[in-house]
């Protein structure tokens, strides 16, 4: 079973060594193979990305999962629904494909575990919400996570690649995905393909 994922850029990439481990821990057998294909900085949009998945299910993916952002930096998207509707249109009724996307951006996904933010940040400041995924295009989650890094005594900004890994690495995906419904569902939809226990 060989499932390709298309993601954004590095935030994502710094997510799969945690996907894998979750996976695995899920009961999916050792057969499953779970690989990134990242964008520059954005998954395509259109032809370009019916293209893409057409090349992957053509050589080397049983199945193609696209994990998109809401927050793109322009107007794409509405919402996740909207993200998903449109990727579904561009690739067509495949049933080998599934479109995801993190509502807004994939460092919501990271605000669940804000303790272990501050402790990295070296500071103190409040989360910015109980409803990750509601952190929005006005002030979306890597804004927040810039800013506490800022503030606080680690004399650095966020790295996404550094700091999202680091925050993943010691915690349990359940506990983002029980607070983050759009990352329960792209979890739940590579778990169902690869023969992992569902989470509830």
């Amino acid at each position: 079973m060989k499932i390709a994922i298309v993601i954004e850029g590095k935030t994502e990439q710094a997510f799969m060594p945690a996907l894998r481990e979750f996976i695995k821990g899920r009961g999916a057998p050792t057969t499953a193979q779970v690989r990134s294909y990242p964008s520059d900085g954005r998954i395509a949009k259109g032809q370009a990305l019916k293209r893409l998945v057409d090349g992957l299910l053509r050589a080397r993916a049983d199945y193609v999962i696209a994990l998109t952002d809401v927050h793109t930096g322009s107007p794409d998207f509405a919402d996740a629904a909207d993200a998903k509707r449109k990727m579904r249109e561009w690739v067509g009724t495949s049933e080998r494909f599934f479109p995801h996307a993190a509502q807004y951006e994939f460092e919501a996904w990271l605000l669940p575990y804000w303790p272990d933010v501050q402790r990295l940040a070296k500071h103190n400041r409040g989360v910015p919400g109980r409803t990750p995924e509601l952190v929005n295009h006005n002030k979306p989650p890597s804004v927040w996570l810039t800013e506490i890094f800022e503030a606080g005594k680690s004399g650095r900004s966020y790295s996404k690649v550094r700091d999202a890994g680091r925050i993943l690495r010691d915690n349990d995906l359940t506990v983002a995905a029980n607070a983050c419904p759009e990352l329960k569902a792209f979890l739940n939809t590579i778990l169902q393909l690869c023969g992992g226990v569902r989470l509830e």
